[in-house]
């Protein structure tokens, strides 16, 4: 698997929705709130459990939100590899059919 990082510019009264539409999004793996240098909070979510597991920081990062002015929000997502495509040509399957005749 491939993780990418992705940041936003977000003002404090948008931080709370904006966190729970990347993380509506999927293939999040950990979210990170900073305020210029300093991190103000960061928490890890695993795949499928962002339920009640991830409520209470939720919450915090809404209280926090009140107070915080301008903040960025750093996302770390995980990327599947793409399957190869299937092959087209080669060897192919005997169907039991006999192929129609054609006359012209």
């Amino acid at each position: 698997m491939k993780e990418r990082w992705e940041s936003f510019k977000v003002k404090g009264d948008e931080l709370l929705s904006q966190v729970l539409r990347v993380v509506h999004e999927g293939n999040v793996r950990r979210v990170v709130v900073k305020q210029g240098d300093r991190t103000i909070v960061e928490f890890p979510l695993t795949v499928g459990v962002v339920g009640a597991l991830a409520a209470p920081a939720l919450a915090a990062l809404g209280a926090l939100a009140a107070l915080l002015t301008d903040c960025t929000l750093h996302v770390q997502r995980t990327e599947e590899h793409p399957k190869p495509p299937r092959a087209t040509s080669g060897p192919r399957r005997k169907t039991g059919k006999k192929p129609a005749n054609k006359r012209a």
